[in-house]
């Protein structure tokens, strides 16, 4: 008896050591992301993480067109399903107002070395009001607009000898707005199913935006003064005219279906060998150089970043902020996961998985460089890239961009009015929202 009552003992004192080692095992930490391979990455990169903390990690993904609505109805209900949010830049204002993310300012500047990141992408990223120095995430996925085109075709002697001949300059990369249209000119072969190139105008979410507001920054328009919220003057001004007749041009040497062109149709254009030039983001170049997804090109592709208009140099920013949730019950954790994935040896490994690093010294390292043979471009881009409005009320904003820049190529307006409608409709979004009260 004397016995059972030592090994009763012995078994509970185990349980009562082993129970709290087995809770801390199983702790877990929960990331929604997008659907697209940058998730697969960081879910292959967290088992490092799980590996140094015993913290198992799960990278949630949600289909493009879901993604944003599927985000906010969980925050909408305060769920705690998701502890890591890697949204869009321009969902800053919205859940940092709104009260879904929680302020990471103290945090950050207590644990983060803000001098190592990029500071573009912690202003597009993190911060909140822009200038406030004001931090709701860290940069995740740092992205940029850019272009991929046939070297095979660039390069053809017969090629460069007849374009030389038509134009007066060298056949190349662009890198000017007026040397893109020229090539995709030369390139535009109807009959034989070869265009010149493939770019973003669809309604989708913010195709034409993304595709047009670079165009337009670099043609010497804008959205808007950033102090006073004042549009007219900025968005609809002579050069944003000249710009948006410009990109409704190019449509002339696009596909027939480029109407409906975002990253998705610009990607499967250029590997079907539809066109000579495509603009994606370059998250979504490996499919190019993936001899399995790219069979016709995959070795005859190069890259180039976006050109420069007659008035700047401007590129779409792309990429998302790696925020807490402020419904999540493992903010600790989260943070303790935000504070491993920024330092240097996890950017690296980061950057050699695919994605795309703030870190500016691996950013501008040549491993980083020559790791891929876009990566080169995607850094050279870096200080260019601008962004959209980031307020709370940006969907509104948005959604008034994407009908009439839409309507605009499409014909239905021309583009004066097209903008002229945006801006009378984005000041009467700042009006309603009290931004120009005294």
């Amino acid at each position: 008896m004397k016995r059972l009552c030592i090994s009763a003992v012995l078994i509970l004192m185990a349980v009562m050591i082993w129970t709290p080692f087995q809770a801390d095992a199983q702790e877990s930490l929960t990331i929604v992301w997008a659907e697209w391979d940058p998730a697969n990455y960081l879910q292959e990169l967290s088992k490092d993480f799980t590996a140094e903390t015993g913290i198992a990690v799960d990278v949630v993904q949600i289909p493009w067109p879901n993604f944003q609505d599927k985000v906010f109805t969980e925050f909408v209900g305060k769920s705690d399903l998701y502890d890591i949010v890697i949204g869009d830049s321009q969902w800053l204002g919205r859940n940092s107002v709104g009260g879904h993310y929680i302020d990471l300012t103290d945090w950050i500047n207590e644990n983060i070395d803000v001098d190592s990141i990029y500071g573009p992408a912690m202003t597009a990223f993190a911060e909140y009001p822009k200038g406030s120095k004001k931090y709701w995430a860290l940069p995740a996925e740092v992205d940029a607009a850019g272009y991929v085109y046939r070297k095979d075709l660039f390069e053809d002697p017969t090629e460069m000898k007849n374009f030389q001949a038509k134009y007066g300059y060298p056949l190349a990369p662009p890198k000017t707005y007026t040397q893109l249209r020229d090539i995709a000119e030369f390139f535009t072969r109807p009959e034989q199913q070869l265009y010149g190139i493939a770019t973003w105008y669809s309604k989708e979410y913010d195709g034409i935006t993304m595709g047009f507001q670079q165009v337009m920054w670099s043609f010497g328009g804008s959205y808007g003064d950033p102090n006073s919220f004042k549009v007219k003057g900025h968005v609809n001004n002579k050069d944003a005219v000249k710009a948006l007749e410009f990109y409704t041009d190019l449509l002339k040497f696009a596909p027939p279906d480029a109407p409906n062109y975002y990253w998705q149709e610009t990607l499967n254009a250029y590997i079907s060998g539809k066109v000579a030039m495509g603009m994606n983001y370059f998250a979504f170049f490996p499919g190019v150089v993936n001899a399995e997804t790219n069979p016709l090109s995959y070795d005859k592709s190069g890259f180039f970043i976006a050109p420069k208009g007659p008035k700047g140099h401007y590129i779409s920013i792309g990429g998302q902020g790696m925020s807490v949730s402020a419904y999540s019950e493992k903010q600790d954790i989260a943070k303790q996961y935000m504070k491993w994935f920024m330092q240097k040896p996890v950017q690296e490994k980061w950057a050699k998985l695919g994605g795309f690093t703030p870190h500016k010294e691996v950013l501008q390292s040549d491993t980083f460089k020559k790791a891929t043979p876009f990566n080169e471009a995607f850094a050279a881009s870096f200080p260019y890239l601008r962004d959209f409005w980031a307020v709370p009320e940006y969907a509104e904003l948005l959604e008034v961009c994407q009908t009439n820049w839409n309507e605009a190529i499409t014909k239905i307006k021309s583009a004066k009015d097209a903008l002229n409608s945006i801006a009378r409709k984005h000041e009467e979004i700042f009006e309603d929202a009290g931004y120009y009260d005294d």
